[in-house]
């Protein structure tokens, strides 16, 4: 086992599809962060879970958690908007203001344990086109590859997130500060926010770490004290990482440099086995 960084930052995101908070510590586990996707958009027309990639106007809002460390679906988010108003969850207006942001009839709801699993159904009805409507969100001009759906999990199908959560993939997004520095070299015109791509765990890598660190990583397993990271899977990048958000502009060029010189991914997914609090500055190592 050898240490391949520290933990730079740590983001949890309280409302799926909207900008999120930056947090010094955080209970991690087999759930992924605490405070992590407990809320969602819910299009009531379609009945279906929504995220940025269908509702972009989402990443214009940013949400966080009212009182801190109190993250359970019983506790208030507050969202700020795009005007600069904040509304709560327990703001029984919230949802025509989604409503309005969305274009589309919109109602925010928490994730609770006895959800029935249709409610985290995918929407298919009267042979609706799910599947080109899912490649559209990621936004490919023409000769750039698409991800390969032809092996696309029965789930993955069936459902917009996990069933039971409101995870698209995977619990863990992870990112090192080696990807972000080569992307700015390649594509220095670009804007590189890191908030473009909503990680969960940004490490900084140390100096012998370059290129496109994480990627070596997938099938190996990372450690963060107590807590043990399966990295499972390459994350391939969609419309939304080139959408606008409060603090920044649309940027194409980031897109399309993603798709290009990096076989179409900017980070990793995990998994984690335990739990534990983790820390900004704990060290990150690398089993194997």
């Amino acid at each position: 086992m050898r240490q391949v960084g520290t933990i730079r930052e740590i983001w949890r995101y309280p409302v799926k599809g909207m900008a999120g908070e930056s947090v010094q510590s955080c209970l991690l586990g087999e759930s992924g962060l605490a405070g992590d996707r407990i809320w969602a958009i819910r299009d009531e027309q379609r009945d279906e879970i929504q995220s940025c990639k269908f509702r972009p106007d989402l990443l214009r809002c940013t949400a966080s958690w009212r009182n801190g460390a109190r993250v359970s679906p019983e506790d208030p988010v507050d969202i700020l908007f795009p005007d600069g108003t904040v509304q709560g969850s327990d703001d029984p207006t919230v949802h025509a203001s989604l409503t309005a942001l969305t274009r589309h009839p919109s109602r925010l709801e928490p994730l609770l344990p006895d959800m029935d699993l249709a409610r985290f159904r995918r929407y298919k009805a009267n042979g609706h086109a799910w599947l080109e409507e899912l490649k559209a969100t990621f936004e490919r001009e023409e000769g750039e590859p698409l991800p390969d759906f032809s092996d696309m999990p029965q789930n993955a199908r069936d459902y917009v997130s996990m069933p039971g959560t409101f995870f698209l993939v995977a619990p863990i997004h992870i990112i090192t500060t080696a990807t972000m520095t080569c992307f700015k070299q390649i594509d220095p015109d670009s804007d590189w926010d890191l908030r473009r791509f909503r990680p969960n765990l940004v490490i900084e890598t140390l100096p012998e770490y370059e290129g496109f660190a994480e990627q070596a990583w997938v099938g190996r397993q990372l450690a963060l004290g107590d807590i043990v990271l399966d990295c499972t899977d390459t994350t391939p990048r969609c419309g939304a990482t080139a959408r606008a958000q409060r603090d920044f502009g649309e940027d194409k060029g980031v897109l399309r440099t993603v798709v290009q010189r990096a076989d179409q991914n900017l980070g990793i997914y995990g998994q984690a086995s335990g739990d534990s609090q983790v820390r900004v500055g704990d060290p990150v190592w690398l089993h194997g």
